[in-house]
């Protein structure tokens, strides 16, 4: 944290102030959509690991937090990152400076969102690049550059989505809790990190399936490097589907949200768009296309909660 004479001091670790529910809660659902077919459905309650950081935003950020040893953290994200705000709560629960870097400059002269506004009620420092610098964010000179202008030079760094090695072990564990209990693990992908650690956890005989919310069809290449980096090469039994981002990120449409409302109904859990939503519609719709053998134990991975203001 910043001292009376504006040196930044190291902050020690605190793990209670993060302290966490795991295992999360593995629940049955009742689904004819799915018990037709012969599939059972589980649903992978990763939204009560943690009131604030919520999900696998737990799993991938302590880890990176440990790292930190006490380092202002600066991180990457868009106008509605959930990232950005879990990273934000962190810094308010352990004392921590933070610092949000924000694709697109244009937003830095207007009245934040109320993600935004979320982030800096919990003391997270935004900065605004433009969005042709932000693509460029990984290049060594550009995020010097970047961290410069941000006066964070000495900051700990955090990538977009929170997705490097030290995360991806951390998502380790979530594929070791549902081994002895599902066939398939299914689970909504952003940057990739989740389903790398997941696949890597599940062990021999399962699989896992990621359902990308960005169009593109970019993302195996950067699993594949996730796990390279994390492990020493590709690991575990994953596939994408690439059909259900519905437009792309933080994009949605009617018919998913008639969706996700129904689902909300069926089963009375609340349900995020971005990421859940999309990962449920693509399961309905795979078990329609008979894509699970009868007797397949399907888990989805709730990776997240609704936001609210």
């Amino acid at each position: 944290m910043f001292d009376n004479d504006g040196v930044i001091r190291p902050v020690p670790f605190d793990s209670e102030a993060l302290r966490p529910r795991l295992p999360s809660p593995l629940e049955e659902v009742a689904d004819e959509r799915f018990a037709r077919h012969g599939v059972r459905l589980l649903l992978k309650r990763d939204d009560l690991i943690h009131p604030e950081l919520v999900g696998n935003k737990w799993r991938k950020l302590v880890p990176n937090l440990e790292a930190a040893a006490g380092r202002p953290v600066v991180t990457f994200g868009g106008a509605y990152s959930n990232h950005l705000r879990a990273t934000a709560a962190a810094g308010r629960l352990l004392g921590l400076p933070t610092v949000g870097v924000v694709r697109g400059d244009e937003l830095a002269d207007r009245p934040l969102n109320p993600s935004l506004a979320r982030c800096a009620a919990d003391g997270m420092r935004l900065c605004f690049v433009d969005r042709a610098t932000y693509r460029r964010k990984a290049d060594p000179g550009t995020l010097a550059a970047v961290l410069s202008a941000a006066d964070a030079e000495d900051a700990y760094v955090v990538p977009e989505g929170g997705s490097n090695a030290a995360a991806v072990r951390g998502c380790l564990a979530l594929g070791e809790e549902l081994r002895d209990h599902a066939d398939v693990v299914a689970v909504a992908c952003g940057t990739g990190g989740t389903l790398a650690g997941l696949a890597a956890g599940l062990g021999p005989g399962r699989r896992a399936l990621g359902v990308p919310v960005l169009k593109g069809g970019f993302l195996g290449d950067g699993i594949r490097a996730l796990q390279t980096e994390a492990f020493g090469g590709p690991v575990g039994d994953w596939a994408l589907d690439e059909r259900f981002h519905f437009g792309g990120y933080a994009r949605t449409t009617p018919a998913l949200e008639d969706f996700a409302r129904d689902f909300e109904g069926r089963h009375g859990l609340p349900v995020e768009r971005l990421y859940v939503a999309k990962s449920l519609y693509a399961l309905v719709a795979l078990a329609e296309e008979g894509a699970f053998p009868r007797g397949t134990r399907l888990a989805a991975v709730v990776t997240g909660a609704p936001f609210s203001p």
